[in-house]
């Protein structure tokens, strides 16, 4: 313990004899740039080593027949598509690239498979075609436009996607169709009014494709598209309420299209539109949550869809001829990602997540009824870097009271709690923040909070603070434009709930977060640093006007209908207001900022500008930037030394001098 506090006092001590220089060094061959950011001292290297070697493998797709799988997983820098032949099996690797593999499309009937790929981080990704057997690629698209969403048709004959071709910042649909190895490609849908337009679904014939038109995280169309004559109709959405309407795919019979909207409440329910009449019926009005995903086999007889319960996934398996559909209870709990039939339907496919396991791949054996199941058998073994996953701790969800009144009673925020296990008086506390800002924390596996309740004995809670996913259409837009510093107020009370948790030191607190929870640890560091100890920022938004004048064109009206239009003088005059970058003279408390230097999202002028104003203002400031990488940081390496350099950051700034526990960060 003494050694470990010796090292930390000389660190600080060298740091504030040079506060007026800037000490930079690179790591990784010179793509990370790091300034003020002291050694990491091999004792973190070597004690954190175990949590940096996890892997994983999502589920990415059915081979053609039916008996082997694609998944992605990392056994070098980046992941890469390997194919898995049966449970336990070895993972045949099919891609060896220095980046790594984006969206995956297995192509019907053939096989081949469509997939992304970006440099950089830049997220200019481009489509290629690998032929399964030689290994043979071909890229698809120009090499310059920024390309995603992929989606065969159900003879294999045609690729529609989502691609910024035409000028570079409108997000049209393309569409590619094949006559031997002679490529066709056509503008399908024209993005003319700054909204994000995606393919959803084809007809079984292949002449008609449901697109999505995204809007907004609260308002969102579908439309039906006829490929002959390309007259569009609107299947819903529209009018003056907002509305999510997330088309899902066509019947067997091309008469009905199922959607998933959250016209008739506050959740996104399934919902069956008959496509002459245009009847609907709602499938799933009992079930008081988001449907976040939905699939037909291929023969059309059994369906099955995913429910968003509270941050946990739930599977239902589904029969289309009756509308009937079955909670499937034999998965663990935990989160579930793509799921996908075979070609013959006898089987489903699926990513899992649990607090105690990476992502892997499992397969649910169907019977012979549309809503009845077998084993649930497990495909893939990811590795753990030897930890104890046994171990781990599960968080414990919560709901604590925020500053407005509903009803007469305190607005509640949930919130994920992990506690360290066998802690000794009050503990630590990060606050972690998610991005979006439409997203939603959910209890998935994470070694790097583990890592943390382990290594440094603090908690970590993850509050879904309003405009959150997951809580209801209203709760997802309760942060918009001038309600913006609402969602920050959150964490305020949130701070006021860790002050009555006699096993919670408030007065040893932190936020961490990246993107918009970038931004929002910003903020919080702006309202509140006289609670905090230390801050963790990573690509987040220092500057509302600069972050959408600079992000990239094909994303910048999407971000205006979120965040405000800096165009408008008096919504400008206000996000200047709020903006972190503009009142570096309120945040007193230690940052670490942490930035790619390709981002398209927030661009790295928001790190410098913020971590130039905060060094003039005399603020602590530690600086990490990766030169190959964008919105966040894919490869292993650079990852790794983020890792070090938060929890050396952590343990400088939170940890007290003369702390009686076991440090596991100096032991050998």
């Amino acid at each position: 313990m003494c050694q470990w506090r010796s090292l930390i006092t000389a660190v600080l001590l060298s740091a504030a004899g040079l506060a007026s220089a800037v000490e930079s060094r690179t790591e990784n061959s010179g793509q990370l740039v790091l300034e003020d950011v002291p050694s990491i001292p091999q004792s973190i290297v070597d004690k954190l080593n175990r949590y940096q070697n996890v892997r994983s493998a999502s589920f990415r797709g059915w081979d053609m027949d039916g008996t082997g799988l694609f998944v992605s997983t990392r056994f070098g820098e980046v992941s890469q598509l390997h194919k898995v032949e049966g449970a336990g099996g070895a993972r045949r690797q099919l891609t060896f690239f220095k980046e790594p593999i984006g969206a995956v499309a297995t192509r019907p009937e053939h096989r081949q498979l469509a997939f992304t790929m970006d440099a950089g981080g830049n997220e200019y990704a481009q489509i290629f075609l690998l032929d399964i057997d030689s290994g043979k690629r071909m890229m698809m698209t120009d090499g310059k436009s920024r390309n995603g969403a992929l989606l065969w048709n159900k003879q294999g004959a045609a690729l529609a996607y989502q691609s910024t071709r035409r000028n570079g910042s409108a997000n049209d649909i393309w569409l590619s169709t094949f006559d031997g190895d002679t490529q066709k490609d056509r503008l399908i849908v024209k993005a003319e009014d700054g909204s994000w337009w995606g393919p959803a679904g084809f007809s079984q014939s292949g002449n008609q494709l449901l697109v999505l038109q995204y809007i907004s995280s609260t308002r969102s169309l579908a439309h039906l598209l006829d490929l002959d004559s390309g007259a569009r109709t609107l299947v819903a959405g529209g009018g003056e309420d907002d509305s999510r309407n997330f088309p899902a795919g066509f019947s067997q019979d091309d008469r009905s299209v199922y959607l998933m909207s959250d016209r008739g409440g506050e959740f996104t329910q399934l919902i069956r539109k008959d496509l002459a009449s245009g009847k609907e019926k709602v499938i799933t009005a009992d079930i008081p949550w988001d449907i976040s995903s939905f699939v037909l086999s291929k023969d059309g007889r059994r369906g099955a869809f995913v429910a968003n319960e509270n941050g946990l996934s739930a599977l239902y398996l589904y029969d289309p001829r009756n509308d009937r559909y079955s909670k499937v209870d034999s998965l663990p709990i935990g989160v579930i990602g793509g799921i996908e039939f075979t070609p013959r339907g006898d089987k489903l496919a699926l990513s899992l997540n649990t607090p105690k396991t990476p992502t892997d791949t499992f397969v649910l054996a169907l019977g012979r009824r549309p809503l009845s199941s077998g084993d649930l058998t497990r495909w893939t073994y990811s590795e753990v870097g030897g930890l104890n996953t046994g171990q781990f701790v599960e968080p414990q969800l919560v709901r604590y009271p925020t500053f407005d009144i509903i009803d007469g009673k305190a607005r509640e925020i949930p919130a994920f709690v992990y506690k360290p296990r066998e802690a000794e008086g009050p503990v630590p506390v990060i606050i972690s923040i998610h991005g979006g800002p439409e997203g939603q924390y959910r209890p998935v596996f994470s070694s790097t909070y583990q890592l943390w309740l382990e290594t440094l004995g603090a908690a970590v809670i993850a509050p879904n603070v309003r405009g959150s996913a997951g809580y209801g259409k209203s709760y997802l837009g309760m942060d918009n434009g001038y309600k913006r510093e609402d969602s920050v107020k959150d964490i305020g009370a949130l701070l006021d709930w860790i002050a009555t948790q006699p096993d919670l030191d408030a007065k040893r607190v932190a936020v961490f977060g990246g993107s918009y929870g970038g931004y929002m640890v910003l903020a919080t560091g702006m309202h509140y640093s006289n609670r905090l100890k230390a801050a963790v920022d990573i690509v987040g938004i220092s500057n509302f006007v600069t972050f959408l004048t600079n992000t990239k064109s094909y994303r910048r009206d999407l971000r205006r209908v979120e965040y405000g239009d800096e165009r408008d003088p008096q919504m400008r005059a206000f996000l200047e207001n709020i903006s972190p970058n503009n009142n570096v003279e309120k945040i007193r408390v230690p940052l670490f900022v942490v930035q790619g230097q390709n981002d398209p999202r927030v661009p790295v002028t928001e790190a410098e500008q913020i971590v130039e104003a905060l060094r003039e203002n005399g603020n602590e400031v530690w600086y990490m930037n990766a030169l190959n990488e964008g919105h966040g940081y894919r490869k292993k390496e650079n990852r790794d030394v983020f890792t070090q350099a938060t929890a050396l950051f952590f343990a400088t700034y939170l940890l007290k001098e003369g702390q009686k526990k076991n440090l596991a960060l100096n032991q050998p």
